[in-house]
């Protein structure tokens, strides 16, 4: 498969050989089945071996990889009707991010999400999956859409951040981030975030304020890429994979750490390898969060979201003073 990646490689080539002398056994008729049992087999184990103990570098590269499943291919699966809605009303559209309104098993609900391409001229269509400031507006504007009529939100995250350019700066790309953070925090109807790929700075969160936030497994949520962190800190943008393992960005830390509700596994290999059975892990997080979401008021909704919000990073010296004495 195009885009394998290199921790992948002991799998791809046994997987390689097992189909070469499946081929040749089909052809010759030759039996050769006892040997393709015991590849199977040593598959079985290399790949236990391999996918339970994914380093967070890896996850990096599995949330990077370019046939990861977008926000449309989710919305595709989980959602009927979909109506996509454009623009915000101020300065244009922006195809970064996807917005509209659908059904999930029935019930109405606003759908927001990053959108990068799967290929150049789709890439530089979306502008890389990184929205300017008339994006996240026009999420805004569907997310007050939603609150007016009731409907619950959920958001797709899946940027590398929100694009940094002139244009972007000077149609106010840090007080549309600010605005649908503040926006965000005080909506009155349910709201649920999935980081389905990379989930990268400002432009992250500016689609990331939500009752309940759920991550893909193998996907990232951090304040800079590994890279840049790297850059800073050491000066040296080589040294990423030591920055991905300190900064703590998988979602198996930021589950310890409290800042994600739920890890949602992914196919074995990654998401990429079955967009159907990975979207049907998302439908079962999606109902549980929002079963219990819509049982809350209002006010609860509120409350819930600034509780969430205001446990996340706390430190206690005195749990800390027991710890370690």
């Amino acid at each position: 498969m195009a885009g394998d990646l290199a921790f992948e490689k002991p799998v791809i080539e046994l997987r390689k050989k097992i189909a070469e002398l499946k081929e040749f056994t089909r052809n010759t008729n030759v039996d050769l089945s006892s040997e393709i049992e015991k590849l199977e087999a040593r598959l079985e184990k290399l790949e236990k071996d391999i996918y339970e103990n994914i380093q967070p570098w890896d996850r990096v590269q599995i949330a990077r990889h370019p046939e990861r499943p977008t926000s449309l291919e989710y919305i595709s699966r989980l959602f009927t009707d979909f109506f996509e809605c454009h623009g915000d009303r101020t300065y244009g559209d922006d195809e970064a991010i996807v917005a509209g309104i659908a059904k999930f098993h029935g019930l109405p609900v606003t759908v927001i999400g990053h959108q990068r391409g799967k290929d150049t001229k789709e890439n530089i269509r979306r502008n890389f999956g990184m929205p300017h400031p008339e994006g996240y507006r026009k999420a805004l504007r569907l997310m007050k859409q939603a609150e007016k009529f009731r409907r619950p939100i959920i958001c797709f995250i899946d940027t590398k951040g929100a694009y940094p350019g002139k244009a972007a700066e000077e149609r106010g790309q840090s007080e549309a981030i600010a605005r649908n953070l503040f926006e965000m925090a005080g909506l009155r109807v349910p709201v649920v975030c999935i980081v389905i790929g990379e989930g990268g700075s400002g432009g992250a969160l500016a689609l990331g304020v939500g009752n309940c936030i759920h991550m893909l497994e193998n996907s990232t949520y951090s304040v800079i890429s590994p890279e840049g962190a790297a850059a800073i800190l050491w000066k040296d943008a080589s040294l990423a994979r030591k920055a991905a393992e300190t900064m703590k960005i998988t979602a198996p830390d930021l589950k310890e750490l409290g800042i994600v509700d739920c890890i949602i596994p992914e196919v074995k290999g990654g998401a990429h390898r079955d967009v159907s059975m990975q979207a049907r892990e998302i439908d079962t997080v999606l109902t549980n969060s929002l079963k219990e979401l819509c049982t809350f008021s209002e006010e609860e909704l509120v409350n819930h979201r600034y509780d969430k919000y205001k446990l996340i990073g706390q430190y206690s010296f005195l749990n800390e003073y027991i710890r370690v004495n």
